[in-house]
């Protein structure tokens, strides 16, 4: 389906009859050789695909005998990210490791949706040839992630030792060395008890495999320690700042240990969709400044962990971001205090 000219594809495909009725994404599955399901649906989503003149994303449209479906498949891009000047704020640099405070709405690494300006886009460019290679190419060891749509603090190795070496202190979550990862939400409510630990399994929602859920079994365990430090408003409008230390690493775990406990993370779209509403009950201000933030109040205000090469104990820290800092301020002060939200990252 592809050429070598870097140019986007155009494709045609009329609904045959044995067609009729079936699923957008299933037809064109059937129909394009060499494209897997999920790439028909990432391509129906990102609006590569018309029906009767139609633009559609939504994958399980129907069709119907003699449709017309309009097809742009997009150019191929390289399969090795190229280095791109995007501005960085680095807290730390060395010959082995650079520690930077990552801003919302940065993709750590690419893939599809996401091919280009990212994290490891803007590294290649800031770093160059000071990578010594990784797995025999020049490239940044990411040993951890931030989401998307999750701000603060990350570590990102420039050697195949240093990668190796902290690679193991992520593995082992702090047990048995200084690696500490500490983040700071706004979460609605206000959690009972204000402090806790919690131990679940974690593991892909059986219904929808984009997202991940707490299950009965069969799950990865996941513990999460959290501690409320102040609150705001009552019952509808009840909003929290809290702290949560990582004791394992498990995709979207503070988000899904929140929501689990009926405390989601404020802006978060995908496992507090159903608290949307609760943003009427805000003052004035914290709703204009919470609709603003478009994403979730989560922030990774601390990462500490032994330096790969000389092995001393090294602490970074990040404030709350201005989008996040607005959402505070607009808050106004708290009702019930216990901490400063800025401070008292745990």
């Amino acid at each position: 389906m592809f050429d070598d000219s870097g140019s986007a594809q155009g494709v045609t495909i009329v609904v045959a009859e044995t067609d009729h009725g079936r699923r957008l994404d299933v037809v064109l599955s059937l129909n394009l050789d060499g494209q897997s399901r999920n790439r028909c649906q990432s391509l129906i989503r990102d609006g590569h695909v018309r029906v009767n003149g139609r633009t559609i994303h939504l994958v399980r449209h129907k069709l119907f005998h003699e449709d017309l479906i309009e097809l742009s498949l997009p150019a191929p891009v390289s399969a090795r990210p190229q280095a791109q000047d995007i501005p960085l704020d680095i807290l730390y640099e060395d010959d082995a490791l650079i520690v930077i405070n990552k801003p919302p709405g940065l993709v750590v690494h690419p893939a599809p949706g996401n091919h280009d300006r990212t994290l490891v886009n803007a590294l290649l460019h800031h770093c160059g040839d000071n990578f010594a290679g990784i797995g025999g190419e020049r490239r940044p060891g990411i040993v951890h992630r931030l989401d998307k749509d999750t701000s603060g603090v990350m570590v990102v190795a420039k050697t195949e030792l240093a990668h190796t070496a902290l690679a193991a202190q992520f593995a082992d979550h702090g047990r048995t060395g200084p690696l500490e990862r500490g983040y700071f939400a706004l979460v609605w409510g206000r959690p009972s008890p204000p402090a806790a630990t919690i131990d679940t399994q974690i593991g892909r929602a059986p219904h929808n495999r984009l997202k991940q859920t707490v299950l009965p079994a069969k799950g990865r365990q996941a513990i999460t320690h959290f501690d409320t430090i102040h609150s705001w408003g009552r019952q509808k409008s009840a909003v929290s700042a809290v702290n949560c230390r990582l004791e394992t690493g498990r995709t979207h775990q503070i988000r899904v240990h929140l929501a689990h406990l009926g405390h989601p993370v404020l802006g978060d779209r995908v496992y507090g969709a159903g608290f949307a509403t609760k943003a009427v009950h805000l003052p004035p201000k914290a709703a204009e400044a919470l609709k603003t933030l478009r994403r979730q109040a989560l922030h990774a205000a601390r990462l500490g962990f032994a330096h790969p090469v000389t092995g001393e104990t090294m602490q970074f820290t990040s404030p709350p971001p201005p989008d996040l800092a607005a959402v505070i301020a607009a808050l106004g002060p708290p009702d019930h205090d216990i901490g400063d939200a800025n401070l008292h990252i745990r």
